[in-house]
């Protein structure tokens, strides 16, 4: 053991009497090569197994690839070559390479110094599977994107991104941030406009990184000689509706130099610079159907399939509601102390203030059979459900169903609100997997509260925090900057300077605010008894293409 005493002679001296094997002070060694990325330390350590024939394992291996790839950001020649000789050694000795050294080695290879490691690095993920049985994740693939975004190789770049989109592999917010600023300095614009709206359906808020390749762009030539101005505004205003509000993405809009500036935005949702308001944006037309298919079809397959059917069918037949109030949740609110119970006045409570805030428009009430049998012994109450009744406001779901599917079918097959404090995160939710529903919830829950017997209700947010493109082609942009108070969030106002343009601008926010109902963030009730001041704000959250069909 001269020679790795030689190589790592701190790190051996340190070795326990119950670590005394050749095998075992290697692996000691190389541990804490690693741990303080002694890179030199490693390699001499590698070496001096060679030497004395030291069986490595696919850990040994593993760690020394590791070493490699993270000891030094842009690795000289010398080091790739040792990289690939470990590598070369791994697979002669029959060790089968895993995700994590394919990820390895593509880290180091494709940041050889000439700038030719890509398509080494690309070439090793992409035959991974076939060679190896091994699966690229998102790590696995990046730094070869990387590579190729920094020196510009757009072609090579974009090829990374579609074989990653045929293994499943879904960029975020680095990869896709990497590949806009690329597409920008090689003046793809389309491939531009493509990555921001990728930003808008995967990101909420951007990094402060992204943010300045996107102040970059609209700061450019090319930004500024991209654009149209003779879109027909009404298909504009109809992709608008179609997507749910926020963007439309048919192209670049408007023509001229761009103007961008950091912004707050008003509680109303209003930018306090071009007073355009922003949209509370929900999952479009085509997701919001199968999300509705979805729902039924998993109810079907939990609940008789008849009772779910019969609900689809009423539905059909009575799909002029607003808002769905799920009974049961709001009659056991707050309820859990000794003389509680199912409070139907609590629920007439919240029923008659959204009745109130509609324009006298009944929501739909959704409660389980037996409940409604409980209460019809109670004459006061056998007089309200009958009220509901009589008003078409009231569906009883079937003995050994489960409320939820009903209120939950309901309401996203009609596009309107829920009355819910229901968080939605238990099974039956979770079966429904769908990664936009969480952007449904904000759009449609109403959730509320009681205190000393008033009556809370908090409506959904009047804008969403999002990237939100404009029927005139100007964006807002909302930065992570890790604010508390909304107020006081950082966007980027992207707009053209032409003052035609800002006059497109205040047309599209008139035909916006008409689709749009605006919310209070959070708005106070009175008692039931008492006259509200705020009585004629109303709940209904449908859109015009959705008021009357399903």
């Amino acid at each position: 053991m001269v020679g790795m005493a030689a190589a790592g002679a701190t790190a051996v001296k340190k070795t326990s009497r119950k670590n005394t094997s050749r095998d075992g002070q290697f692996r000691h060694a190389l541990d804490t090569c690693s741990k303080n990325g002694d890179l030199a330390g490693a390699l001499a350590l590698y070496e001096t197994a060679v030497s004395e024939d030291i069986r490595l394992s696919a850990y040994h291996f593993n760690s020394l690839l590791h070493i490699l790839c993270s000891s030094v950001e842009a690795p000289a020649q010398s080091t790739v070559d040792a990289a690939t000789r470990i590598f070369d050694a791994m697979v002669a000795a029959g060790i089968m390479p895993n995700e994590a050294t394919i990820t390895s080695m593509a880290r180091i290879v494709a940041r050889r110094p000439d700038g030719s490691g890509g398509d080494l690095a690309f070439d090793l993920v992409r035959t991974m599977g076939e060679r190896y049985g091994a699966t690229p994740r998102l790590r696995t693939y990046a730094p070869v994107l990387y590579a190729f975004c920094q020196w510009l190789e757009a072609d090579k770049a974009y090829e990374v991104e579609s074989h990653m989109a045929s293994a499943d592999v879904l960029p975020e917010e680095p990869e896709i941030a990497a590949l806009l600023e690329m597409s920008a300095k090689v003046g793809r614009r389309e491939k531009v406009y493509e990555y921001l709206h990728r930003l808008r359906s995967n990101v909420r808020c951007v990094a402060a990184s992204t943010a300045e390749i996107l102040e970059n762009w609209f700061n450019s030539k090319h930004a500024a000689e991209v654009g149209s101005s003779n879109l027909d505004f009404g298909r504009v205003v109809n992709a608008i509706l179609i997507n749910g509000g926020g963007w439309h993405g048919l192209g670049w809009l408007g023509r001229g130099i761009w103007e961008v500036n950091r912004i707050n935005v008003a509680a109303d949702g209003h930018c306090t610079l071009c007073k355009q308001r922003l949209a509370c944006v929900d999952i479009d037309q085509s997701e919001t159907k199968k999300f509705a298919e979805s729902v039924a079809s998993l109810a079907m397959k939990r609940e008789a399939a008849s009772n779910i059917k019969r609900f689809q069918e009423w539905l059909e037949e009575h799909n002029g509601y607003d808002a769905i109030v799920d009974g049961a949740n709001v009659a056991l609110y707050q309820q859990n102390f000794a003389d509680g119970g199912f409070s139907l006045s609590q629920l007439d409570i919240v029923v008659r203030e959204i009745f109130k805030r509609n324009n006298n428009k009944w929501p739909l009430i959704v409660l389980h059979n037996r409940r409604i049998q409980a209460l019809m012994q109670n004459p006061d109450n056998r007089q309200l459900l009958d009220t509901w009744r009589s008003e078409g406001a009231l569906y009883t779901t079937p003995g050994g169903s489960n409320d939820d599917w009903y209120w939950l079918y309901a309401a996203v097959k009609l596009g309107c609100l829920l009355v819910t404090n229901d968080e939605m995160r238990d099974h039956i939710f979770e079966l429904l997997g769908r990664a936009f529903f969480p952007m449904w919830k904000e759009r449609h829950q109403v959730r509320y509260t009681f205190v000393k017997g008033k009556l809370m209700l908090v409506m959904p947010p009047p804008y969403s925090i999002v990237i939100q493109e404009s029927g005139s082609g100007s964006w807002h942009v909302p930065l992570d900057d890790n604010c508390n108070d909304e107020n006081l969030r950082t966007w980027l106002c992207i707009r053209r300077c032409d003052e035609s343009n800002q006059a497109s601008d205040l047309t599209h926010n008139s035909i916006h605010t008409n689709d749009e109902v605006q919310y209070p963030l959070t708005v106070a009730a009175e008692h039931v008894n008492n006259s509200s001041t705020d009585s004629k704000q109303q709940v209904t959250g449908k859109r015009k293409e959705r008021s009357s069909t399903p």
